[in-house]
């Protein structure tokens, strides 16, 4: 019975707990923040107390006791539910969950414990406080109050509940009337609250925008609203000023002060354009502005000028000039000085570059600066440079690069690159004086000497090594001249440099006389264009499989050579594209024949990657996204054969061998009509058959042995079929102008018809070998302008034949006219005269057809036709319209088809018949008589 008395108050006590903040009492036991204590023969065990003696034994255990977690049934241990214990054993606010010999407890929602699983000994549930954790929801018109696991949103003042939800809404303090803005108040509603605006003369009480509005009191204001002489009188909301004898309210206004009749506006007296003229009662005075005074010290006086410089002798300092201005001074200060406090007028003191201007020569490493008065200087470390400009930034300077490469020590520019190599050894080295102007006169002056001797133009390693030297020694000689921009011209060269101290170069060089580079070197962008030629074929011959087709022949430059360069080196791959127009030197529009492209020189070739060209008839602009040297070239197409122009090349020129050869039987053999011209005429059809034969046979052999070979006779043998074609023309001025001695000497015909043409191939060959054959055909090569060996002289006989027989028509028209011509000599002249030009329009004009054959496929079919059917002309002109050739014809003719037929004499006895008599060799000319 004791027992259950000490377990009942036991249990009244541990029910009510003893809540402590800290420690228990010696002796008790802190469980679930409550001190606990058990009666003696009792053991605490998770809130319980329990006999000792009464403990179950645990038949799995030798001591005979249950393990932790587990109570005896009688039959044995079994989990203990330590959940379902009176006192809650996780403590208020948290959940228990009991597991198999254990258990944890959890906090609930709006508690937090230290640990998210926890057990009695080990932690405890606690509010969470969200208003100062800020984890509410809470809107700004709402206060947050915290709560035992939650929280609570409160209206702040100035707004109420509103309907649905917790959301507060804005009282009108205005409307509701629940305000005091007193009688001249307007109440003006603000979110939460309102305010009250005042009018004119009115104010909140105690500048509270939330009193009420009361009268100002102007008239106890500092200054006096109505001025020193005014009496001011309040009412509500303004006040009144009330101006004694011999003052009025300014303007006639009651609210305006008190003051005095203004002389300066009534009399307006003159103080000057510096003076300001100040109302006294009774009278005025001029006030002057500063650096001015009255003249004469007379205060009614107008205001003028005083000389600073002159009266006062302000200190400027020892390097400042004083300069008066109106009204004021100015201490001007030179170069290298500043005025003390950035003040005009404060004398000028020196400017300490070196530590007003941080790195002003460059880093420790680069440069030391020295302050000097008025200036300072900078000294370069080692392989450092400015440049000779005392007063510049040192950079670094690696002369790595202006080491003589072994290939280019030929034809001078070894010379050139030594010479920017000492300069550059000088500059670095921190000494070494300034030579830009001199070096770029060099540099200008070794180039043509290089480029005038031809050597190395026709090697890509030494065009490579030119442009190379170029562009280094414009990086090099641009920080050195004292101007900042420089322009410079030599035979060869145009240079022209812009820089910007600091350093920063831009550099243009131009060769005017590098219009032509190595074949190499135009191999791999010929290479290129070819494939994108053909890819761009392919997609054409699927719509139409007979269209004539495009093969580039030549590549030729057509403008000056531009070197472009900056002293940023690292220009491989600029973010903008760089755009350079060239001119064309002759006005022509791109065809299908013709393509105008914008190249660079990489390495030892032109390659157009980055570039991207636009043309007009003009000009040509090229936009890179690099910068090198750059060129603008022309790219020719040929009109690649087809098999129709290739079939009336062979049947046209079959016909003409066998016309010419005729014509050779004919001249050659027939003893009638030998004479001048028809020399002229043997020679000018065996040149002609010879260059046919040879078109014929060697034309198509090109990159093959024997090809310059073939270029040449055909150079040689066309030249010289011109060569008697002048001969001709001469021949027919000689018989009309002259009476006696007409005819040519063997001798001269030989050496103009035979020896000039060979003069011409010679000094071509020895000029530009390689002119002779090109990729495509046997022929002159357009590049270099080379076409023109064989063009010009063209051009010059059918201009000097075209003189002559206008001479000639005239002659003979003359003769036509006379009162007793010779009218047998004056119908030959007349023939022959005739078949001249008909031979060299037929001749000239086919030659002027080949001019433009490479625009269009009619100039094509033009000029094959023409030339392959020019044997077959000439044997139609010279023989087969030659009467006395005829006859010849019809006398071999009739000897082969009636030998035994009796032949008549050549006359008949009619003497008055010229077509009987027998032709009559001319002794003086050397022609036979129609």
């Amino acid at each position: 019975m004791e027992t259950q008395v000490i377990l009942l108050i036991l249990g009244l006590y541990l029910s009510s707990g003893v809540q402590l903040d800290a420690q228990c009492p010696k002796g008790w036991t802190l469980h679930n923040r409550k001190c606990l204590k058990c009666p003696d023969g009792f053991v605490l065990n998770k809130g319980k107390c329990l006999d000792k003696s009464s403990q179950p034994r645990n038949p799995r255990q030798g001591s005979g006791r249950c393990n932790e977690g587990y109570v005896y049934t009688g039959i044995e241990c079994e989990d203990e539910n330590e959940c379902i214990s009176v006192d809650p054993i996780c403590g208020p606010n948290a959940t228990c969950h009991n597991t198999i010999g254990s258990y944890h407890c959890t906090c609930q929602t709006g508690f937090k414990s230290s640990k998210e699983t926890f057990t009695a000994e080990d932690s405890f549930c606690k509010d969470i406080n969200e208003c100062t954790d800020k984890t509410h929801t809470c809107e700004l018109s709402q206060t947050c109050f915290n709560t035992p696991g939650s929280f609570k949103c409160v209206c702040r003042d100035g707004y109420r509940q509103g309907r649905g939800d917790l959301a507060c809404d804005d009282v009108d303090e205005c409307t509701e009337k629940s305000f005091d803005c007193g009688l001249n108040g307007t109440c003006q509603n603000t979110p939460g609250s309102y305010t009250c605006t005042c009018p004119e003369g009115f104010r909140n009480h105690s500048n509270n925008t939330r009193a009420p509005c009361e009268d100002v009191d102007e008239c106890v204001v500092s200054p006096p609203v109505c001025g020193q002489h005014g009496t001011c009188t309040n009412t509500p909301g303004s006040y009144t000023c009330i101006c004694p004898a011999g003052f009025s309210n300014r303007g006639n206004n009651s609210r305006a002060p008190c003051e005095d009749v203004d002389e300066c506006v009534v009399g307006r007296p003159d103080c000057g354009s510096n003076g300001t003229c100040t109302n006294t009662p009774g009278g005025y005075y001029c006030t002057c502005a500063g650096g001015f005074r009255n003249h004469g010290n007379d205060l009614s006086a107008p205001c003028e000028d005083v000389n600073e410089c002159e009266a006062n002798h302000p200190d400027c300092g020892p390097n400042g000039t004083c300069t008066n201005t109106l009204g004021n001074y100015a201490c001007n200060c030179p170069n290298g000085f500043r005025n003390h406090g950035n003040s005009l007028s404060g004398p000028c003191e020196d400017i300490n570059e070196c530590e007003t201007y941080t790195g002003i020569c460059g880093s420790e490493s680069e440069g030391n600066c020295t302050n000097t008065r008025g200036s300072y200087t900078c000294d370069c470390r080692p392989g450092h440079s400015n440049y000779g400009n005392r007063q510049a930034k040192c950079t670094k300077l690696s002369c790595d690069g202006y080491e003589v490469p072994n290939e280019q020590a030929v034809g001078g520019l070894g010379r050139l690159w030594e010479k920017m190599r000492k300069n550059c050894a000088g500059l670095s080295s921190g000494g070494g004086e300034t030579a830009g102007q001199g070096l770029l006169e060099d540099m200008l002056t070794g180039t043509d000497e290089f480029l005038s001797s031809g050597q190395g133009v026709d090697d890509s390693s030494q065009v490579t090594g030119l442009l190379t030297m170029m562009e280094k020694a414009m990086m090099l000689i641009g920080p050195q001249m004292k101007q900042n921009h420089t322009k410079m011209e030599s035979q060869h060269i145009e240079a022209e440099l812009v820089v910007k101290r600091g350093f920063t170069v831009a550099a243009l060089v131009s060769y005017k006389s590098l219009d032509s580079t190595p074949d190499s070197s135009f191999q791999a962008l010929r290479e290129k264009m070819e494939e994108e030629e053909e890819r761009r074929q392919k997609q054409q011959e699927k719509e139409e499989e007979q269209e004539k087709k495009k093969v580039l022949t030549e590549l030729q430059i057509v403008s000056n050579v531009v070197t472009a360069s900056v002293s940023n080196l690292d220009t491989y791959k600029l973010d903008q594209n760089v755009s350079l127009t060239f001119k064309h030197p002759q006005e022509r529009n791109e065809s299908e024949s013709l393509r105008y492209v914008c190249v660079f020189w990489d390495r030892d070739s032109w390659s157009q990657h980055g570039c991207v060209s636009s043309s007009t008839s003009t000009h040509t602009v090229c936009s890179c996204n690099h910068l090198s040297s750059f060129a603008v070239l022309m790219a020719l197409y040929d009109i690649k054969h087809t098999f129709e122009l290739q079939l009336i090349t062979w049947i046209g020129l079959a016909v003409s061998l066998a016309c010419l050869f005729v014509c050779i039987l004919t001249f050659g053999l027939c003893r009638s009509i030998k004479g001048t011209r028809t020399t002229i005429h043997l020679h000018l059809s065996l040149c002609l058959f010879l260059a046919d034969l040879i078109f014929l046979c060697g034309i198509s052999r090109a990159q093959k042995a024997g090809c310059s070979l073939v270029a040449g006779l055909l150079h040689y043998f066309f030249l010289a079929a011109f060569s008697w074609m002048l001969l001709e023309g001469v021949q027919l001025y000689r018989m009309v102008v002259k009476v006696f001695h007409t005819s040519l000497r063997p001798a001269y015909m030989m050496a103009a018809g035979y020896g000039a043409p060979l003069a011409i191939v010679i000094i071509s060959a020895i000029a530009y070998p390689q002119g002779y054959g090109t990729d495509q055909h046997c022929w002159l090569s357009l590049q270099r302008g080379f076409i023109w060996a064989f063009f010009g002289p063209v051009c010059i006989i059918i201009f000097l034949n075209a003189f002559f027989l206008i001479i000639t028509l005239w002659k003979l028209a003359e003769k036509l006219t006379s009162l007793n011509p010779d009218l047998s000599n004056l119908q030959m002249i007349k023939g022959f005269t005739m078949t001249a030009m008909a031979q060299l329009c037929v001749l000239g004009g086919m030659w002027i057809f080949g001019c433009f054959m490479f625009q269009s496929v009619a100039m094509a079919y033009l000029f094959t036709i023409l030339n392959s059917l020019q044997g077959a002309l000439i044997f139609l002109m010279h023989c087969l319209m030659s009467k006395p050739v005829r006859d010849e014809y019809a006398k071999f003719l009739s000897g082969i088809f009636t030998p035994e037929k009796r032949r008549y004499p050549e006359y008949t006895s009619n003497p008055s018949s010229n077509s009987q008599q027998p032709l009559k060799s001319n002794s003086s000319t050397g022609q036979s008589q129609l």
